[in-house]
Parts: structure tokens; sequence; C-alpha cells
């Protein structure tokens, strides 16, 4: 089965971070972006595994929203 699950990475010194916020406490990091991704997929595939098939419907039925907002400061 598949699912399809939202995932945050941010950038900074030191590489790429990443987390899930349907997924508490889902996050792992990578020198390179793709190294991330992968991390994350195989993090998110784990995390999923150890869900009773109830929790699972819970976790990943929330919505989540994403925009980015253009911010004009003085």
């Amino acid at each position: 089965m598949s699912y399809k699950v939202s995932i945050i990475i941010e950038k900074d010194d030191f590489g790429y971070y990443a987390y899930s916020p349907e997924l508490e406490g889902c996050q792992t990091q990578g020198d390179t972006l793709e190294e991330v991704i992968a991390n994350m997929k195989e993090a998110i595939e784990l995390y999923i595994e150890t869900l009773a098939e109830e929790d699972r419907k819970a976790f990943l039925s929330k919505e989540i929203l994403t925009t980015t907002l253009e911010v004009h400061i003085a």
C-alpha cells in the first residue's frame, strides 16, 4: 500500500533537515537534497510500519496546506 506524506525540507550551513508534520518525531538529515529525500522516505516507511492500522488512518488523514508568503519589512 502506498501513502502520500507531507515533508518539510530545510537547508542550513550543515546540509539538509527534513521532517513530516503528520508523523510526530519522524525526521532526518542529509548532506544533499537527494540524500535527505532518500533518508526521509526510509524514515517514513519505518515509522508507518510501527503504527496500528487505525493510527495510520488518523495520522495520514490530516489535511496539510502549504504556501509561501512574501513579507515586506520597512
